[in-house]
């Protein structure tokens, strides 16, 4: 069904801070789970990937008190899934989420302030690995979720200096947010990309791609396709909990404080 659509505009994409809009609706149903799932021409709502959980928030159908609620989101082939529940609907279901009405986007602001700290937070340890003597350690998997982000990388540290890099890292860290920074978000050509991130990008990042590039004040860009905060100094301050050094990887535990 969703297959036929067109991709879903991600307007979140161009404004990372941007916590309200507008879109049209194309399709409602409820999938083999059971659950209600609205698809739109465009949202603002971020689908989990790439190790930061999904918004959640309300679409409200305009003109009208009926809202869905907003309680999940992904994507699959460039199609945007809100799953959720419907509020005050009474006995007008289809006349209210018919397919061509305009319906409003508000994400939940304090969710996404919190997902976008955790988020920038892992990059500024990126940023920060080669001033504490860490250059050799390459950026692998993260995980940017509330209930314990890590970020890990390949490579090793030597047991007996993990407790002075972690207390470096996170005093670079710190120091890196003190000081701020603009964050710019930009779609790019892959050469172009590949010059503001080091001189190179990622295997997965295809030649001739024009991929989404994120920069956090003046240090070099990264491909990244989440949501960041607009200002380095927004992260206000992050917590290095530990640091674990196994089989070729090794992760980094952290949080960012309030």
């Amino acid at each position: 069904m969703a297959m036929d659509l067109s991709p879903t505009k991600l307007d979140y994409y161009d404004d990372m801070w941007k916590l309200q809009s507008a879109a049209t609706l194309l399709s409602h149903f409820k999938g083999d789970d059971g659950r209600n799932a609205l698809i739109l021409d465009r949202t603002i709502f971020y689908p989990q990937g790439g190790g930061q959980p999904a918004d959640t928030g309300f679409i409200r159908v305009s003109g009208s008190d009926c809202q869905f609620v907003v309680q999940d989101v992904r994507s699959e082939d460039g199609i945007v899934f809100h799953y959720g529940l419907f509020e005050n609907l009474g006995q007008e279901f289809e006349n209210k989420f018919e397919t061509g009405r305009e319906v409003t986007l508000l994400v939940d602001d304090s969710r996404r302030n919190l997902n976008s700290r955790l988020h920038s937070a892992g990059h500024v340890l990126d940023i920060c690995l080669p001033r504490v003597g860490l250059g050799h350690l390459q950026p692998g998997k993260a995980y940017h979720f509330p209930d314990g982000p890590w970020v890990e990388y390949k490579g090793t540290i030597p047991q007996n200096e993990m407790q002075n890099k972690q207390k470096d890292l996170e005093l670079e860290a710190n120091g890196l947010i003190s000081v701020g920074g603009k964050v710019y978000v930009s779609i790019l050509q892959y050469d172009e990309a590949a010059k503001l991130c080091g001189g190179y990008l990622p295997d997965y990042v295809h030649k001739g791609s024009t991929p989404r590039i994120v920069r956090i004040g003046d240090n070099p860009g990264c491909p990244c396709g989440g949501t960041h905060v607009s200002n380095l100094s927004d992260i206000v301050g992050i917590k290095v909990s530990q640091i674990r050094s196994k089989k070729g990887l090794t992760r980094v535990f952290y949080n960012v404080e309030s």
